[in-house]
């Protein structure tokens, strides 16, 4: 069994009491063995040099295919871009949902991410963009009503499918999705629940991003929110992962926290976008809601950078509630790591502790952007001053994706001349 030793990091650890410590990490095989002032003779040793050293970053919400859309919907309204995504999503190949998969997960390499939540179809696709890559993918087939999907064949069929053949697979974790209640029947919802039910997995789904998705719905059902229809016919539950949640009211709030739904929270892209509001995260967070953090696509974002959703979206809350100490860097990078394994029901990844997954990143704290760094600001560090030119080494289940700032899964020069539609 393969065994890599780290001396000498700064390791944010992430564990339960938040420990920020210098000292050692070993790994053997693909998993966490010893953190701490180990010096056990391994296969092979990384100096870390005092850099930071913590868990990767978790992206809870992507459209990872849509990579190749960077830049093609900008600067338009809401239903414009929903028109221009519609029109330019429909009718791919297999080539080009594979080619734009690849581009968009070496970007969250490249960045620190090592796992990432995606909702989409063709998830058979990307998960073998997941495989020859080398990241972690939770992969959630999207589901709809029939008149809205250019899926060939049932939308449910077409999900189990996908559970079936990927259940097992290494660093793949398949489930099911919903695309959203503006295009999503009860009996969709009723269905996905039994499904996921049936096979243990979570369901992913976008959830009260827009207020003209509120509205519409509220006023054809008799002034019932979306949230309060869901929890009525007892769709909300442990094992959904809803993203965005910008129009969730207070009483929706609670019931997303009794029903024991996560968050994931998207601010760059609501932002770009124009929704108009920011979620109610800090009566989430009262309220024992867990969240964590997504990039949403390319489209939406035009990057999939954890850096830059976590500092925008500390800021965008401290500016929206006229208070800078409301958000924490700690509470922030929490939902970047650890609440995103949380969301996921895995919690064999999302912080440095032995018997954890290596999923690990290393972040060159001598690069001036970020320097001075020491045990007691390394989380402000991560948080207000990092970005992706930092991350140095990358490793995925014990294997370095990224080292001395080169990223191995892809060089985007050879990506020229592939089909991405």
């Amino acid at each position: 069994m393969q065994s890599t030793l780290i001396r000498d990091a700064i390791i944010v650890t992430q564990n339960s009491k938040r420990e920020v410590k210098r000292g050692n990490i070993l790994i053997r095989g693909n998993k966490i063995s010893d953190v701490g002032e180990t010096s056990t003779d391994a296969d092979r040793t990384i100096d870390a040099g005092g850099n930071i050293v913590l868990p990767g970053f978790i992206n809870t919400h992507c459209h990872v295919a849509m990579s190749h859309l960077k830049n093609r919907l900008d600067d338009v309204d809401l239903q414009k871009f929903l028109d221009l995504t519609f029109k330019l999503d429909s009718g791919r190949t297999p080539e080009g949902i594979y080619n734009s998969s690849m581009i968009g997960i070496s970007e969250m390499i490249n960045n620190g991410i090592t796992s990432f939540t995606d909702l989409y179809y063709s998830e058979d696709v990307i998960a073998r963009a997941v495989t020859d890559s080398g990241i972690r993918g939770y992969l959630s087939w999207v589901t709809l009503d029939r008149k809205y999907t250019t899926q060939e064949g049932d939308t449910l069929d077409n999900a189990e499918k996908f559970i079936k053949e990927f259940t097992g697979k290494d660093r793949i974790t398949p489930s099911v999705g919903i695309q959203g209640i503006y295009v999503a029947g009860d009996d969709i919802y009723s269905s996905v629940s039994q499904l996921a039910k049936k096979h243990g997995t979570i369901i992913h789904t976008h959830l009260a991003e827009t207020r003209e998705e509120v509205y519409n719905f509220v006023k054809a059902n008799n002034g019932k929110r979306p949230v309060e229809h869901l929890s009525d016919i007892g769709f909300l539950a442990e094992n959904v992962l809803a993203a965005h949640t910008v129009w969730a009211t207070l009483r929706e709030v609670k019931l997303l926290a009794k029903a024991g739904t996560k968050v994931s929270w998207n601010s760059v892209s609501n932002f770009k976008l124009g929704v108009g509001g920011v979620p109610p995260i800090p009566e989430m967070m009262a309220n024992g809601v867990t969240i964590s953090m997504g990039t949403d696509s390319n489209g939406s974002n035009n990057s999939l950078n954890m850096f830059e959703a976590m500092k925008f979206s500390a800021l965008s809350v401290k500016n929206e509630r006229w208070n800078p100490a409301l958000m924490k860097a700690q509470e922030i990078l929490d939902m970047a790591t650890i609440n995103g394994a949380r969301s996921l029901g895995d919690e064999s990844i999302g912080s440095i502790e032995a018997g954890k997954k290596a999923d690990i990143i290393m972040i060159d704290s001598t690069m001036p952007n970020i320097f001075p760094v020491s045990e007691e600001n390394a989380v402000n560090s991560i948080v207000y001053s990092a970005n992706p030119s930092n991350i140095g080494m990358v490793m995925v289940d014990g294997k370095i994706l990224k080292e001395a700032g080169k990223i191995s899964p892809l060089d985007a020069r050879t990506m020229k001349g592939k089909v991405f539609t």
